[in-house]
């Protein structure tokens, strides 16, 4: 059946299921997590996701692409633009965003293929407890305050990052606190430097587009992780190839019942 799936991929098309609701805005994201592998340790295995969002921001249905380990993941890139591609045919009306995490590879790709770049809000917020940190640094419930109040500010207050990145930068400048408080703050500095225009998220809640990329982040558990790294395996890149397209074609939504139909309708002969 994996095989199958495999030789067809390129020219098998899935339908989305029947959805109500007119697809306001399309979500992209892509994430790796490591998987064991018998000849080469442990490697990053990747995971796509296509989510489709309605006006008010819910989420309608989710495509799932998965991908063993390879070095420049140029298969993986190229399955997951093929799905973008196809979705840019059924709703060329939507707004395309990417939702990720800082790593710069996952920009270069979304960058290309979406109208809006989104930082995952948790991954920056997580950056403002060394801002606490420095700030306070003998007075918990200060730093607590401070990060309560700031990771609110983030979150609704328009030009709250390019702030905030100014705020670290002054305090790095005339900071006299230990090296590791220097250190944590330092990549504060960097992290917001880099990636603050990707931070306008009351200008995106104002559009109920998605600010948190949970979506990629929990495929690569029930993708790879649930099924690829429980207590002792280690695999074989083939096998390992074959479980990842069977469960991708599960998790999205009708895409196994399509899958089976057109093994009729091509006059599969499959032995059970």
């Amino acid at each position: 059946v994996a095989t199958i799936i495999e030789v067809k991929e390129e020219s098998w098309d899935y339908v989305p299921p029947q959805l109500e609701a007119e697809i306001a805005s399309v979500a992209i994201g892509l994430d790796g997590t490591c998987m064991l592998l018998c000849d080469t340790g442990w490697r990053e295995a990747m995971v796509g996701t296509i989510s489709l969002y309605d006006a008010v921001g819910e989420r309608q249905h989710t495509i799932y692409i998965g991908a063993t380990p390879e070095y420049g993941k140029a298969t993986f890139l190229e399955r997951l633009e093929r799905e973008i591609a196809r979705t840019k045919a059924r709703y060329p009306q939507a707004t395309y965003i990417g939702v990720a995490d800082g790593a710069a590879s996952n920009w270069q790709f979304l960058n290309r293929h979406t109208h809006e770049q989104v930082l995952d809000f948790y991954h920056a917020s997580a950056y403002l407890g060394a801002v606490a940190i420095a700030l306070y640094p003998t007075d918990s419930a200060q730093q607590r305050h401070w990060l309560q109040e700031n990771c609110h500010h983030l979150k609704h207050n328009l030009g709250a990052a390019t702030q905030l990145y100014q705020q670290m930068l002054d305090l790095s400048q005339g900071s006299r606190h230990s090296k590791p408080i220097q250190e944590n703050l330092a990549a504060a500095v960097t992290y917001f430097h880099n990636h603050h225009h990707q931070m306008n998220y009351a200008l995106y809640r104002s559009r109920n587009y998605p600010i948190g990329s949970g979506v990629t982040e929990a495929a690569c558990k029930t993708v790879i992780k649930q099924r690829l790294c429980c207590s002792g395996m280690r695999w074989k890149e083939t096998g390992a190839a074959a479980i990842l397209s069977l469960r991708a074609l599960v998790l999205t939504s009708t895409r196994w019942d399509q899958f089976w139909n057109k093994l009729n309708q091509y006059g599969f002969s499959i032995a059970l």
